[in-house]
C-alpha cells in the first residue's frame, strides 16, 4: 500500500548552469535550422567549459555556415549574460564540427513509396500529469522552476545586480495524504558578485522562495539553505564544464515520473526522444484536465523506422474513472502517434525549440505562435464524449 505522508524533493538549474547553456545553444540550432526549413534534420550537442564552447552533430538542411552557427552560439551566451573572464561571450574559442546526417538513418526515417515516416530511433517516452498545481504539474518541481525563473527575471532587469547567470534550487516539499502541504526545506545555490557576504545573497534569495511558495507554505527558516558552501562567485562552464542532455530530470517531473532516459534539447522533432515524450504529456494533461483521472502516467515506446508505436501504455494509479485500457485506445483514436502524426498534431516543425531548454518543457503556458503546444487541453471534450 502506498505511503500517503512523506517529505519529496525536485531541484531546477536556471538557464546559467553549465548544462542549460549547452541546451540553449542546442536549441537554438535546432530553430535557426527549422526557421529555415521546417523539415530540416538536427542532432546537435554541445560542450561548454573555460573558454571555449564545442558544438558537434549532424544536420540535415539549409547550408548554414559554420560562422552562423557559432554567431548563434555567441547570441545565446551573451543573452545569458556571461561577461566574466573565464567564459565571455565574445572573447570565448567556439568550434563547430556539424556534418550530414547518415544515409543509413535517413533511409529509416524518411517516407519513400508506401512507407511511412518512421521514428527516428527506437525507445520509450512518458508523460505525467497531477493535480497538485494549476499547471497539473508536481509540485515541486514546479516551485523549483518557479524559484529560478524569479531569479532570472530580477537579475535581467537589474534589480539584483550582484547576482550571476548560474544558479540551483531544491523544494523538499511535506506531503499529507498524498497531496503537498508546505515546504519542508528550499536550498538555493546562485552564483555572485565577490563584493557580497552569504548573508547578504541570502536575504536577495529570500522574497524569491517566499513570492514563488504559496501563502503559509514557506519551511522554518533553519530550512532554508542560502549558497551553503558559503562562496559561489566562479560559474557557468568556466566552473563546471556542460554537456546537452544532462538535465532529463529537470526538464521534465522532478522524479516525480518515470523517464525514457532520452534528452530533448538539440533534437528536430523527427527524433521520437523529444516529439513523443511531449505528446505523452499532452494525453495525460488532457485525461488529468478531462476529469479522468487525478494523477495520469503515459508511456509510448517505438522501433527506429517504424512509424507506429510499439505500446501505449496509461496509469491512472488508482484515480482512474475509466479503464485504463480502454483509454489507452481512446487516445489513439484522438491523436496519431506517429512521428509525423505527432508533429502534425501539435505543429512542432517550427522554431520553437529554444525556449523550452530552461525552466522546464512541460508545464508552461502555451505560446500563440505554437510554442508549448503539448500544453494545451483541447481533447477534454473529446475525451468526455468517449468516456462518459
Amino acid at each position: 500500500m502506498p505511503i500517503s505522508d512523506y517529505l519529496f524533493t525536485s531541484e531546477s538549474v536556471s538557464e546559467g548552469h553549465p548544462d542549460k547553456v549547452c541546451d540553449l545553444i542546442s536549441d537554438s540550432i535546432v530553430d535557426t535550422f527549422l526557421g529555415m526549413d521546417p523539415h530540416s534534420r538536427v542532432a546537435a550537442e554541445t560542450m561548454a567549459t573555460t573558454n571555449l564552447t564545442v558544438i558537434a552533430g549532424e544536420t540535415r538542411g539549409p547550408e548554414i555556415s559554420n560562422k552562423e552557427i557559432e554567431d548563434v552560439a555567441r547570441g545565446v551566451i551573451r543573452d545569458i549574460g556571461y561577461e566574466q573572464s573565464g567564459f565571455h561571450w565574445q572573447t570565448s574559442s567556439v568550434e563547430v564540427h556539424l556534418h550530414r546526417q547518415s544515409g543509413d538513418i535517413a533511409m529509416g526515417v524518411d517516407a519513400i513509396g508506401n512507407k511511412d515516416e518512421g521514428a527516428g530511433d527506437q525507445g520509450m517516452m512518458f508523460g505525467y500529469a497531477c493535480r497538485e498545481t494549476d499547471v497539473l504539474m508536481p509540485a515541486p518541481i514546479h516551485f523549483s522552476h518557479g524559484i529560478l525563473r524569479s531569479l532570472a527575471r530580477a537579475r535581467h532587469s537589474g534589480d539584483v545586480p550582484a547576482l550571476g547567470p548560474d544558479s540551483k534550487s531544491q523544494v523538499t516539499l511535506r506531503y499529507v495524504d498524498g497531496a503537498p502541504v508546505g515546504a519542508a526545506s528550499v536550498v538555493v545555490s546562485t552564483q555572485h558578485d565577490p563584493s557580497v557576504t552569504q548573508d547578504e545573497v541570502r536575504e536577495l534569495v529570500r522574497p524569491h522562495v517566499e513570492g514563488v511558495l504559496p501563502e503559509g507554505w514557506m519551511c522554518p527558516e533553519a530550512q532554508l539553505y542560502v549558497n551553503p558552501t558559503g562562496r559561489f562567485v566562479i560559474g557557468g562552464p568556466d566552473g563546471d564544464c556542460g554537456l546537452t542532455g544532462r538535465k532529463i530530470i529537470v526538464d521534465t517531473y522532478g522524479g516525480a515520473a518515470p523517464h525514457g532516459g532520452g534528452a530533448f534539447s538539440g533534437k528536430d522533432p523527427t527524433k521520437v526522444d523529444r516529439s513523443a515524450a511531449y505528446a505523452a504529456r499532452y494525453l495525460a494533461k488532457n485525461v488529468v484536465a478531462a476529469g479522468l483521472a487525478d494523477r495520469c502516467t503515459i508511456q509510448l515506446a517505438y522501433a527506429i523506422g517504424v512509424s507506429r508505436p510499439l505500446s501505449v501504455y496509461v496509469e491512472t494509479h488508482g484515480t482512474g474513472k475509466v479503464d485504463e485500457t480502454r483509454l489507452s485506445l481512446v487516445l489513439q483514436d484522438c491523436v496519431d502517434l506517429s512521428p509525423r502524426g505527432i508533429r502534425e498534431h501539435l505543429n512542432l516543425n517550427r522554431p520553437i525549440f529554444a525556449r523550452t531548454a530552461a525552466y522546464g518543457h512541460f508545464g508552461r503556458s502555451p505560446d500563440p505562435d505554437g510554442g508549448f503546444s503539448w500544453e494545451l487541453c483541447d481533447l477534454i471534450e473529446e475525451l468526455r464524449t468517449a468516456c462518459p
